[in-house]
């Protein structure tokens, strides 16, 4: 049951019509990450699905994009998120982008201090995509939980 207002538990952008202001800023956020951020679409994907089975946000692991299967985004991809360690189907980048998506939600601190991780990252991804990659990560973070605390579009099937 929502935890605001009368919105129907499906209802993923309604809710952010009591905030207008933020909620437009956040929907721009949304927009800038999707439309114009620098990381190939499995890299953007595989730390997206990482964050939402952390954030256990139903919305988030039920989005798709228009465009991945040109991006070899199949089910299978989505299927084997909780296997990123092991599974042969995603390449190095994947799996940095992955850890780097999971310590970033559970573990920032020592995500900040590992500097053997961060030898892996900087010989896989350009400053820029480290940038895109840790915005991109705040915003799945913090929308993804706030969807979660406050249970509103859990129900939905989302397509970018």
């Amino acid at each position: 049951m929502a935890r605001i207002g009368d919105f129907a538990p499906d209802d993923l952008i309604g809710w952010m019509g009591l905030s207008p202001t933020i909620g437009g800023a956040l929907g721009g956020y949304a927009d800038a990450v999707y439309r114009h951020g620098g990381l190939a679409p499995r890299v953007r994907e595989i730390a997206r699905m990482v964050i939402a089975l952390d954030n256990e946000c139903e919305v988030c692991r039920n989005t798709r994009t228009t465009d991945g299967e040109a991006a070899g985004l199949d089910e299978s991809f989505y299927d084997h998120v909780d296997d990123w360690r092991t599974w042969d189907g995603y390449t190095d980048v994947e799996r940095v982008a992955a850890e780097f998506a999971e310590r970033f939600a559970r573990d920032h601190v020592g995500l900040r201090e590992d500097d053997d991780f961060w030898g892996r990252v900087h010989a896989l991804l350009t400053d820029e995509e480290i940038t895109d990659l840790t915005l991109s990560c705040a915003l799945w973070l913090g929308q993804g939980r706030a969807l979660r605390v406050l249970d509103v579009g859990q129900a939905c099937r989302l397509t970018l």
